[in-house]
């Protein structure tokens, strides 16, 4: 029997209940059992271990050699090369997040005005989402070659340029072409998302406002723009979060050169890790970086929520 206080209040359960009640508690804990399981797996191991690392002298062979405190974490904060890096990576993730979603909205409105054809046009958009990153990155090194490049032939053929053009060996131009790479590769990934965001909108609203001689740019504005505003953040969020993760087309195009011009903050970690052998010290780097992360995506993740709360 189940005990009540004076006022009818329920405070607890007799033994008998509790045993029966039993299974019932064991099922729900068997149901979440896989979920907890992998989420231990994939999350909490990897950052205790991460933790472990940053806090101990450890290099790739000998981890967890002593305990230093907070000694790497000093060091990182106060590390001019790898702030510079996080300075860049955080530059070029929300530069070439915007544009690609720009360009990708743009384009996923066009396959949309082109309805049957634009569903065949997007099979053939998926074509660079599947080319390995690596790949990516070697087809690109090769097209801006200074010596045999597809680029460099095609311009000094049409007499733009005298002479080739190291592009992989200008600071600015080997961003621009890193910024290219990706562009062709993940832009596709954004117009698809963009694509079933539009095929969202209902068509009566469109003819409504047609109705009521809205043009165009009124529907658009008013129209499209508002009701795809929630999910465009949120594909921008993703985009920002893949950008920060840059390294692949770094380590092909130019491995962080001319001199230190290229290196993104995922690519001076590795090399701390795999060429100095500081595990731990690239540990508390990838802490940095990861708060660094946490904070420039804070923005976007409150707007996200403010649109979602608009549309409700």
């Amino acid at each position: 029997m189940t005990a009540f206080t004076a006022d009818g209040l329920q405070f607890g359960k007799t033994r008998h209940e509790r045993w029966r009640l039993l299974p019932a508690r064991l099922g729900r804990m068997l149901w979440i059992a896989p979920i907890i399981l992998a989420l231990s797996v994939t999350t909490l191991y990897p950052t205790v271990f991460l933790l472990a690392l940053a806090f101990s002298k450890s290099t790739l062979g000998k981890p967890f050699r002593g305990f230093v405190g907070i000694k790497h974490f000093a060091t990182t904060v106060q590390d001019p090369l790898f702030l510079s890096a996080i300075g860049r990576s955080v530059a070029y993730a929300l530069s070439t997040s915007l544009l690609q979603l720009a360009l990708g909205f743009l384009i996923s409105l066009l396959f949309t005005s082109l309805l049957k054809a634009g569903r065949f046009l997007m099979s053939l958009v998926l074509l660079p989402l599947m080319t390995p990153p690596v790949m990516v990155g070697v087809a690109w090194k090769l097209i801006l070659a200074p010596a045999g490049g597809l680029l460099n032939g095609t311009l000094i053929k049409y007499g733009v340029i005298s002479e080739p053009i190291s592009f992989l060996g200008h600071p600015l131009l080997a961003w621009l072409a890193i910024a290219v790479a990706d562009l062709w590769q993940w832009t596709p990934f954004i117009v698809i998302l963009c694509f079933a965001a539009l095929s969202t909108i209902p068509e009566g609203v469109h003819e409504a406002a047609l109705v009521d001689g809205a043009n165009a740019w009124q529907r658009f504005r008013h129209i499209t723009l508002p009701l795809v505003a929630a999910p465009l953040s949120s594909i921008f969020l993703l985009k920002l979060i893949l950008s920060f993760k840059l390294f692949d087309l770094v380590y092909i195009l130019t491995f962080g050169g001319p001199g230190f011009a290229t290196t993104s903050a995922g690519f001076s970690i590795y090399r701390r890790a795999i060429e100095q052998f500081d595990v731990g010290r690239a540990a508390a780097e990838t802490i940095v970086y990861g708060l660094v992360i946490g904070l420039a995506t804070l923005p976007v993740v409150r707007l996200h929520q403010h649109f979602e709360r608009r549309e409700s």
